[in-house]
């Protein structure tokens, strides 16, 4: 697994062995952005960031800050350390709702990539809380199963299927 583009373009990211972790692939992280666009200077958040590939992709292309979220965040840190992107960003021991439950900053970009068998339980609380999170003209970009997509209130700009996987891009409301 590799930075797609950007100043670390074809770096490497380690990815832990197993099925606890699920990252994005290349393919997918590459479709992304180029739907995204133009990500400079935004504020990212990763919630359930596992390798952190998605927020490390975004600070390669030009974010400004990033934090990565996650219950089990080791790989997280040891990819954001050895690609020396430490400054830019925080990475952070945490329940995902937990965190958006306590507050504090708003965000441009919000990657959001849930277990795929948790995405119904998690829905609801992800639908009240992610909206208080988003800055004006700030976006979701929620990963999940192709057949059980996870489903926010907020609008949807974009919804792309790669093999099983649904990328959905959604827009703050009103």
């Amino acid at each position: 697994m590799r930075v797609v583009a950007g100043e670390l373009g074809g770096r490497r990211l380690e990815a832990p062995k197993g099925s606890d972790v699920r990252p994005t692939a290349d393919r997918v992280r590459e479709a992304v952005f180029s739907i995204l666009g133009d990500v400079g200077g935004a504020r990212v958040l990763d919630l359930y960031c596992g390798t952190g590939a998605l927020a490390i992709e975004a600070i390669s292309r030009g974010a400004g800050s990033a934090v990565l979220v996650d219950t089990e965040p080791g790989t997280a840190r040891h990819n954001v350390e050895a690609l020396r992107v430490g400054k830019r960003c925080v990475v952070v021991r945490a329940d995902a709702i937990r965190y958006l439950g306590s507050g504090g900053s708003r965000f441009d970009l919000v990657f959001c990539d849930p277990p795929y068998k948790l995405a119904d339980r998690l829905g609801p609380e992800l639908d009240r809380l992610l909206p208080e999170r988003l800055a004006k003209g700030g976006r979701v970009i929620v990963e999940s199963d192709a057949r059980s997509p996870l489903d926010l209130s907020l609008p949807v700009e974009v919804e792309r299927s790669y093999g099983d996987t649904t990328i959905r891009v959604h827009g703050e409301d009103g």
